[in-house]
């Protein structure tokens, strides 16, 4: 697959070829959920917690005597029926996480690139470089149409560029190797620089 190469001025820097393997996939769905779950699962905290009836703060004494009073036979004012009462079978915390082959996570990946790719969403940059300038920076990205979008540079990000892009409302960088599933599907565009595109293309063989 050949894809045309733009500067963040717009102005074009020749083409590069994509890997059909890692770009040209047919994007499933499933796989595709499949990764994202395991991804917002690893991601949640788990600290849920209510208290039991073991950790309440109520007195112990019996509440009223055993017999002759027509009601029911309680004992412990911290039972689940009473209001604020200890909760039964509530929350605890605990890991959502669970595993997810790397084969199946490495497929996910590939088939999210290559979604990108077939809606026309993907566009590669010569370099994701800036002076720092924030203003210079949100001025480029409007000129490109970028709303919503993420950009994926080679083995570390361009410090200028990720200083400058850290105000801009829509905009998220990251490197090569924190490219994932989840924030590549969140985005409308996919912006990958050239070497971004060697890295991924040399991690996902």
């Amino acid at each position: 697959m050949k894809l045309d190469v733009i500067n963040l001025d717009g102005g074009k820097a020749g083409s590069v070829d994509l890997s059909d393997d890692v770009f040209g996939q047919d994007p499933r769905v499933d796989i595709l959920h499949r990764v994202v779950r395991w991804q917002r699962n690893n991601a949640q905290a788990g600290t849920h917690k209510v208290k039991t009836r073991s950790e309440t703060s109520y007195s112990t004494k019996k509440i009223y005597r055993q017999k002759g009073t027509g009601g029911a036979r309680h004992g412990d004012r911290n039972a689940p029926t009473f209001r604020k009462g200890g909760i039964y079978k509530g929350p605890t915390p605990r890991s959502h996480g669970h595993d997810l082959p790397k084969k199946v996570r490495l497929m996910g990946l590939k088939h999210a690139l290559s979604a990108k790719a077939k809606e026309g969403a993907l566009v590669v940059i010569e370099a994701a470089d800036a002076e720092g300038k924030t203003a210079a920076l949100a001025k480029q990205v409007k000129n490109l149409g970028w709303k919503r979008a993420l950009v994926i540079d080679g083995a570390a990000v361009n410090e200028n560029f990720a200083k400058a892009a850290a105000n801009i409302t829509g905009l998220d960088i990251l490197p090569s190797q924190g490219a994932n599933v989840y924030d590549i599907l969140k985005r409308d565009t996919l912006v990958i620089t050239k070497s971004g595109v060697e890295a991924l293309e040399a991690r996902l063989k």
